[in-house]
């Protein structure tokens, strides 16, 4: 496991600091201080993302392929979105209009689930100059703000990656981390209990696994739990800033909100980018159901 932020962060933001951020830092002037939007809409089993998008996004949003932007290409042996290198991750980063001193928001249309990959992805990749719209582009409709159709491109970027940023684990520090700390399985408690597997070859989870559903970190409205609630919850499941926390999911996207959220309450999670993709397509690795 490697090294990562210790302290609570300023994870989210508003909506109504965001609007302000845009208005006064004007949309195509990055040095007045407005942050870089990326709308990441991707969904598990739906690939219209950039549809969608193009449908309606953030005024200067530009578009983020999770499939080809946030991750390598997917292996039995890897999983199905493995970390992309940093040669590539630059290179989609500086495409997006990132540069080393730009300030980035990232969003998506559920809840932050599918953004928060690029979240920790910038953070992994040191960039620490991230957050996630709270509440996502539902969040900004509701407030009343506008969208626009289209496709947006921006100046490119000078941002240099460098990774390490945030902690992570390979397969055999998460079966060790199940035995002898707190691994989360941030998926939906049928999978985890192995009653259902939409995707993955075997059902069920990593023996001595937590099962923790993303979608508790979310308040009805698709905004984040407040701090107080999510540190109760994750006490409750045994994930406190004393101990050693790592989480997963399918793929190592929705982990990453778990991740996010532990982070927003001072808790240090490292994320297993295998994931369960990784782990049921290796018939050695023992799976558990319950």
């Amino acid at each position: 496991m490697s090294g990562g932020p210790a302290a609570r962060e300023q994870v989210l933001v508003d909506v109504a600091t965001l609007a302000a951020d845009l208005q006064l830092g004007g949309l195509e002037d990055p040095a007045g201080g407005a942050p870089v939007l990326l709308d990441v809409r991707w969904e598990l089993g739906r690939s219209d993302g950039r549809e969608q998008y193009e449908a309606g996004h953030l005024p200067g949003a530009v578009f983020v392929d999770l499939e080809t932007g946030l991750a390598a290409p997917p292996s039995p042996a890897e999983g199905r979105h493995p970390l992309p290198s940093a040669t590539a991750f630059q290179e989609a980063a500086r495409s997006w209009g990132i540069g080393t001193g730009s300030r980035v928001v990232v969003y998506d249309a559920v809840g932050g689930t599918s953004a928060a990959r690029a979240w920790w992805l910038l953070r992994w990749f040191g960039h620490r100059q991230v957050q996630i719209l709270d509440g996502g582009l539902a969040a900004w409709v509701r407030a009343g703000h506008p969208l626009e159709a289209g496709s947006v491109e921006r100046e490119r970027g000078d941002v240099v990656v460098r990774p390490g940023g945030m902690p992570v684990l390979d397969v055999d520090e998460a079966a060790e981390l199940a035995r002898n700390g707190v691994l989360l399985d941030a998926r939906a408690a049928e999978r985890y209990r192995g009653e259902v597997e939409p995707v993955d070859p075997r059902a069920g989870h990593v023996p001595g696994a937590v099962s923790a559903p993303t979608a508790g970190n979310l308040a009805d409205d698709g905004t984040f739990r407040p701090a107080a609630e999510l540190t109760e919850r994750f006490a409750t499941l045994g994930a406190t800033a004393d101990r050693s926390v790592g989480v997963y999911c399918g793929s190592g996207v929705t982990a990453a909100h778990e991740v996010a959220a532990l982070a927003s309450v001072g808790v240090t999670a490292a994320l297993y980018p295998g994931s369960w993709s990784q782990w049921s397509n290796d018939p050695a690795r023992p799976v558990a159901t319950a």
